[in-house]
This record gives structure tokens, sequence and C-alpha cells, in this order.
């Protein structure tokens, strides 16, 4: 049913995965959504947040099937003429590779009003999940948060590298398959040979897994990848801390101090988790008038 006036699109961050990581602003949204368009990799109990809306999925996988973005674009602008609140479902920070700016192109040509909601990034996620931080007084005064994927139009080869700093701690998105090529393009771009990377596979969820290793060994040795999001961080800031989980948490295999790992291996330790019990509650404050 046709409204007399658009509806408002709500560009949502659902952050890494867990739903418990979510900002209160976000789960005020999705509780009076009308509808939920919203990436892959969400998990039920993202979705749960908005209990009352209908589940559209519209999301992209590297290498597996994908919407085409001017549909995706079609379908926000479609969903507006006919619900109030509309919330675009976006993993992590909706700005960060998000094709955030194509969307809202698209509902500003159709007279569609919007609000963003921003979201926790992997790269945050990722470092908590490893008890780093990505800056260091004295060794890293600068973040950068690149993708080797090259869009439609864009330059290829090892042009992402360009700009990069040695010094800095730089974040790899959406780079899991193309792991061993990005090591040696750093390589070719001045940065050190045994410059630390930490690898975090699905960073917050279930299976999470941390594999620490350096720009050498992967550059030789690649990366081992399945179905599951992997983020890499680069940089001194990542160099020799205690790794394990940033909790006093039991953990109830061997830590990485109480193995003797061969020189050549990369470490590989699947942490756990505290597991909350997320209940929205019957009655969410009203955000959206």
């Amino acid at each position: 049913m046709s409204l007399s006036a658009p509806g408002k699109v709500w560009f949502v961050g659902a952050g890494p995965g867990a739903a418990d990581l979510l900002t209160v602003r976000a789960i005020r949204v999705l509780a009076q959504a009308d509808i939920v368009l919203h990436d892959a990799l969400m998990t039920e109990a993202l979705l749960e947040w908005a209990p009352a809306a209908k589940h559209v999925p519209v999301g992209k996988r590297c290498e597996g099937t994908a919407m085409p973005q001017a549909n995706i674009d079609r379908a926000l602008i479609d969903a507006a003429r006919t619900h109030a609140v509309v919330v675009r479902l976006k993993g992590g920070d909706p700005g960060i590779f998000g094709r955030l700016d194509e969307e809202i192109d698209a509902l500003d040509a159709a007279g569609i009003p919007w609000d963003i909601v921003p979201g926790v990034t992997s790269a945050s996620a990722a470092a908590a999940a490893v008890g780093h931080s990505l800056t260091r007084r004295g060794v890293a005064r600068a973040v950068q948060i690149v993708t080797p994927r090259i869009g439609r139009g864009e330059q290829g080869g090892g042009q992402w590298a360009q700009g990069l700093d040695p010094a800095a701690t730089v974040v790899l998105y959406m780079a899991g398959r193309m792991a061993q090529a990005c090591a040696l393009t750093l390589l070719a771009h001045r940065f050190a040979a045994h410059t630390p990377v930490v690898v975090v596979h699905a960073v917050s969820w279930p299976q999470q897994s941390i594999e620490r290793t350096d720009l050498t060994r992967l550059a030789r040795d690649g990366l081992a990848v399945d179905e599951r999001p992997v983020v890499l961080m680069v940089g001194e800031a990542l160099r020799e801390r205690a790794f394990g989980p940033p909790m006093d948490a039991p953990i109830d295999s061997a830590t990485d101090s109480d193995i003797d790992w061969p020189v050549d291996t990369p470490h590989v330790i699947v942490q756990p988790h505290v597991q909350l019990q997320v209940m929205p509650a019957p009655q969410v404050p009203t955000l959206i008038s």
C-alpha cells in the first residue's frame, strides 16, 4: 500500500556480527522497523531485534550470489513508498565499504529522507578480540583501513596500496582470498619483511579464530580461508603481546604461551566468548518521529 508521503530510510550499522555489539540507537530503530533490507551474513539473533519487520536479504558475498547495486537502490525506494520505517541493515559501519553514498544518492534523487546510525566496524572489533590497540604511542600514530578489492572502473594491480604508511596500522577488509598477494604488495611498498600480521576470522562470532604471522610468511604461505569473513591487521603496534582474550575467562585448550611453536608456524587460537542472553525489551523508547 502506497503512503501519502514516503517513509524514512535508516542506514543502520549492524557491527561485525555479534547481536550484543549493536548500539542502543540501532536497537531502537530496528524495534520500530516495518521492513529491514539486510546484507549477507546477518545472524538470526541480529534480525530478532526487528521482530515486527519484514526481513529482505539484499546482500553481496565475494564470489557468490549478489544483488546488483541498482536493484538494491530500487528496492530501497520501493520500500520507502510503502513503509513508514525502512531499515537498511549493513554489516559493520555503514560508511566503511558499505556503498552508502550510492544508496543515499538514489534516495535523494527520489526525494526520500534518510538517516545514519553508525556501527562498530570490524577493525575495532578485531583489535578488541586480540587485546591490541590499533594505535600505540611512539609506534603507530595512524590507522589506515583499505580493501584490495577492485570495483568497476577502478585501477587494478597494487594501486590500492599507494599511500599506505609502514609506520601506521593497516587494516585490510575483504582480503582473505587475496592475502598472499596483499602481503607481496605491501612488501613491495616498503613494509618491513617481518612486520606483524594478525588475522581474525569471523570476528565476534562463536566461530571466531585468530592467527598470528608476519608479512614474509604470509607472502610465502598464503592464508587458508573458508566462508567466514576475514580481517587482516598489519603493523608494529601488533607485535609481541600476550596472545589471548582480553578478559580473565578460562581457556579450555592450551594458550599461545603454553605451546612451543615452530618458527614458521602461524599461531592459531580459537577464543571463547562471553555468551550474553540478548532479550529485546517489550517496550522500546520512541526514537523515530
